[in-house]
């Protein structure tokens, strides 16, 4: 009988977690240990309207009454050291222990650094946490520097946040465009249109050698000897699961992530992952899976929770994310390859009004609406069906019709 359960871990989706399983009617113990001193919030408001400065705080999971009101024993600020599996207990820093009958695993990431000379000075940023964000958003004045290392979907969103402050921006990225392993060539360059366009400089193929200044950042120095001159530098080169405690546990650990078999266990059977640490085996692929996106966490932590009180089953969805930047938003379904996958454009990407499409085999792998949302559930079970269809069929055919 499951009559204590500690969620390790208290963003969206420890949260979630622990959510669900007093919404599925759960009155045992529900303990969610978290390392951070907030309550439980959302990560995607951080890079959008925290640092456009349209919001000064992110969006709660819960309202922080929620938790006491529901009997779930919230504790932040507390930092897990061990986690003990024949015992089945956890430890942490403090020399707090708490027992469990079923615990979750939902540590998430932390941003990638460099190894380079200057990396301890200051004005050399990440973007993780709501403390992140406030003191990056501070640096986004009119006029100041700012290096952004890495063309990801972070550094995109920071540079455009950074533009609409005014702050001059440059962007390093050792590819030949921005997001170009997620969306290909042709799709890349829209993107790149659009910072060109709105004040971003590029330096692409280009890697970093250090950062200079003396106590703060002055410059960047890139692979080929040249210089940018830089008042903050944020990397965004990444984020790296927190496996560690799983690993010391003796969890099967796959490829730096922790491995979940198709209902999120762990190896563990009364330990569940969810969230960006989990690799998950995912049935619709066929292979494991780990997504970083705000869905993934939400969904996993309400499936998790379900899966312990017996009432779920595989773990199916799609990975989902959305962005804006600039006057574009997008939504993205799915999971392709570009280097594998046909892309189908229905639309117009010169004006920035299109569905891209990703197929293999004749089925949609994934679907991309870019300022365009009047198609979102026929794109959903495009994705999910695995329906056959023509590139001129989602070229010119009606979405709803195709998805049947």
């Amino acid at each position: 009988m499951v009559s204590r359960i500690v969620i390790v871990g208290a963003g969206l989706a420890g949260a979630s977690a622990a959510a669900q399983l007093r919404e599925r009617d759960y009155d045992g113990a529900v303990t969610l240990l978290s390392a951070q001193r907030h309550q439980p919030y959302e990560l995607p408001p951080l890079s959008k309207g925290i640092l456009f400065g349209e919001a000064d705080e992110p969006d709660w999971v819960r309202e922080p009454s929620f938790y006491r009101d529901f009997d779930i024993d919230l504790r932040t600020g507390t930092d897990v050291t061990r986690l003990l599996t024949e015992e089945h207990t956890v430890l942490d820093a403090a020399g707090g222990s708490y027992a469990y009958d079923a615990a979750v695993l939902a540590t998430g990431s932390r941003p990638r650094t460099l190894a380079v000379p200057g990396i301890e000075l200051s004005g050399v940023h990440t973007l993780r946490t709501l403390d992140d964000a406030l003191a990056l958003r501070e640096t986004f004045t009119e006029g100041a520097r700012l290096v952004v290392i890495g063309a990801g979907w972070i550094g995109c969103e920071v540079a455009a946040a950074a533009r609409k402050h005014g702050t001059a921006v440059t962007v390093v990225e050792q590819g030949p465009a921005p997001l170009l392993g997620v969306l290909g060539d042709e799709i890349a360059e829209v993107f790149t249109r659009l910072h060109t366009e709105n004040g971003v400089e590029f330096r692409f193929g280009r890697g970093v050698q250090g950062f200079t200044g003396d106590g703060a950042v002055r410059s960047v120095r890139l692979d080929d000897g040249s210089e940018l001159p830089a008042d903050v530098v944020l990397l965004a080169v990444g984020a790296q699961p927190r496996i560690e405690l799983a690993e010391a546990a003796g969890i099967q650990i796959d490829g730096g992530a922790v491995a979940v078999d198709s209902t999120l266990r762990t190896s563990v059977p009364e330990i569940y992952a969810i969230g960006d640490i989990a690799a998950h085996d995912h049935p619709r692929y066929g292979t494991r899976v780990r997504v970083e996106h705000w869905s993934n966490a939400k969904d996993q932590g309400i499936h998790a929770a379900s899966a312990i009180l017996g009432e779920a089953g595989d773990y199916t969805a799609s990975p989902y994310f959305f962005t804006d930047q600039y006057e574009l938003g997008c939504e993205y379904r799915g999971l392709a390859d570009p280097a594998k996958d046909e892309l189908v454009v229905r639309g117009s990407l010169a004006d920035r009004e299109f569905i891209a499409f990703w197929l293999r085999e004749g089925a949609v792998r994934a679907a991309m609406n870019v300022n365009l949302w009047d198609d979102g559930d026929a794109l959903q079970a495009l994705v999910d069906n695995g329906t056959e269809v023509s590139a001129d069929a989602l070229r010119e055919g009606d979405l709803g019709s195709l998805a049947g």
